[in-house]
């Protein structure tokens, strides 16, 4: 297969594919255009002098609307076609089709060979867990997490359809959770699809969880799956779960996170005709609020950009997220809410930062209230010191294959934090290094390369970490 510096009618996308097939009386050249998802032969011609050449293209947008590129039958690695096809699956918010999920997630440890024990935590609310049995059960087990669910799309911002999976001239797979996490529940997939087809089996279990509601807080996913027996009874020892991409070389991993805290101030005061100087309104206070909060932000803002050591996990984050308030423009409201986003490094003393809140809403005026819509309170670390043998089979690997790993605070928040709370250590790593960070962005992608990579990434880290010699008390 060569470039085809023939131009084809009806189409200003260059270069195109060919194929030429050599016999004994002529070559022929099979044209394919490269500006659609699909592969379609648009040529057929003989090679000789240059002739009419008429394109017989689809709607612009290919199948399923996209544009991009698909590779000729047989040429695409099938892993990458396993992704594209798990990106297709609609599992997006506010309505995720978890059951397609699901039927995909069967097929899986089907083709694996492995059980898969379904767990309803909420109604409608499924947690897949697909076991690996090591050779030494009794041993605590290895856990590979990622859940199944994704942000809303902006869909007019989009280069393609967002649950096309389209791939472009250059490898860019582009669709919703094509970073955040569909990548990574293929690569586990692939990982441990290839390890099994060597005949490997190692001392410890390893179980793939799947969970549901990640991207709208884990309350009915993890934050209920650890609270129930069929957690506990998985014995984990260690999990991996999500991370972020790493724009340079490196690949990111996070041992630790921010607390979310998702804070509603209520700002009561006298209401009145729209036409009058009434005194001692809600939005005076509203005013106030809002504006102890943005100081400190850029308070925080300003600490970040002014130190070479901080990254933005180590720093508190303020976002005003909602303002509610009023019933018409001729009166002056009763009451104004305004809710923010916080996230706040495991380094501050969380008691003292709610007393800072207290007196903000004091400053602002008489019977100022807050409440949380989300509140975490627990601020364990995983540890990454070369003496915990979990870190270091987890390090060590990564060495071995010339990773260079920079280890931070995760600045927002996963399920990670739920495992942590139950004193069991976690990891967040994705690994999607020379990658934009484009999670919940528009335009979401992941090159195919890269994606190839993780999975043999994790080829290396998951017999690491199952393999890890008993531990204290595990004897």
């Amino acid at each position: 297969s060569s470039l085809c510096d023939q131009p084809l009618s009806g189409c200003g996308f260059e270069p195109h594919k060919k194929l030429e097939l050599t016999s004994n009386k002529s070559s022929i050249h099979m044209c394919v255009c490269v500006c659609v998802r699909e592969c379609v032969l648009v040529n057929n011609k003989p090679s000789g002098p240059a002739g009419e050449w008429t394109g017989m293209l689809p709607d612009k947008d290919g199948p399923s609307g996209g544009g991009g590129v698909q590779d000729s039958p047989g040429t695409e690695d099938p892993s990458v076609t396993l992704f594209r096809e798990y990106l297709r699956l609609k599992t997006v918010h506010p309505e995720p089709d978890y059951d397609a999920a699901i039927r995909f997630l069967e097929r899986m440890a089907e083709e694996l060979g492995l059980p898969m024990k379904k767990v309803e935590v909420c109604p409608g609310r499924v947690v897949a867990v697909i076991t690996w049995v090591g050779s030494r059960p009794e041993l605590k087990s290895v856990v590979l997490n990622s859940h199944t669910d994704v942000v809303p799309v902006y869909e007019g911002h989009w280069k393609y359809d967002p649950f096309a999976a389209v791939k472009d001239a250059d490898g860019n797979i582009y669709g919703r959770g094509s970073q955040d996490m569909k990548c990574v529940t293929i690569q586990y997939i692939e990982a441990i699809r290839r390890l099994k087809a060597a005949g490997k089996r190692f001392s410890r279990t390893i179980h793939l969880t799947f969970v549901p509601d990640e991207e709208v807080g884990g309350h009915k996913g993890m934050e209920t799956f650890v609270k129930l027996p069929e957690f506990h009874k998985l014995n984990i020892g260690f999990a991996l779960d999500e991370g972020l991409a790493n724009p340079t070389n490196a690949y990111t991993v996070f041992y630790g996170e921010r607390n979310p805290w998702w804070i509603t101030v209520r700002c009561p005061g006298s209401p009145g005709h729209g036409s009058r100087f009434v005194e001692n309104t809600a939005a005076e206070k509203l005013q106030r609020v809002i504006n102890s909060f943005l100081e400190f932000r850029e308070k925080e803002k300003h600490r970040l950009n002014t130190s070479e050591c901080f990254t933005l996990g180590d720093v508190t984050t303020v976002n005003m997220t909602m303002v509610k308030g009023g019933v018409a423009y001729n009166m002056v409201p009763a009451e104004m809410d305004v809710s923010f986003d916080l996230r706040i490094p495991p380094t501050v003393n969380l008691q003292e930062f709610e007393e800072k809140i207290k007196a903000w809403c004091k400053e602002a005026g008489e019977d100022v209230t807050y409440d949380f819509a989300q509140k975490h309170m627990d601020q364990n670390f995983t540890c990454t010191e070369e003496s915990d043998p979990w870190w270091h089979a987890f390090s060590s690997t990564c060495k071995a294959m010339n990773m260079t790993v920079k280890k931070e605070i995760f600045p927002a928040a996963t399920d990670s934090r739920f495992i942590r709370e139950e004193g069991l250590p976690a990891i967040g790593f994705s690994p999607m290094n020379l990658t934009p960070i484009l999670l919940h962005d528009h335009n979401e992608y992941l090159n195919e390369q890269v994606f190839l990579r993780g999975i043999q990434v994790y080829e290396r880290l998951v017999p690491a970490l199952a393999s890890v010699p008993p531990l204290s008390g595990e004897e």
